[in-house]
């Protein structure tokens, strides 16, 4: 167990972490897809109802 912990830590430290633009940069291009995504399948949902509503009422 302490041989595995000890290889993680040395694997972390070969690790390149982003800087503090490139962070900010990547959270804005997750933030706006995930809302994207959000947008467009709530809008793909509300089609499908009102489509299945025409036919079920």
């Amino acid at each position: 167990m302490f041989n595995f912990l000890k290889n993680v830590s040395r694997e972390m430290k070969k690790v390149s972490w982003p800087k503090g633009k490139e962070l900010t940069s990547y959270t804005v291009v997750v933030i706006s897809t995930v809302i994207f995504m959000a947008v467009f399948f709530g809008v793909v949902d509300l089609g499908i109802s009102e489509v299945l509503n025409l036919f079920f009422e």
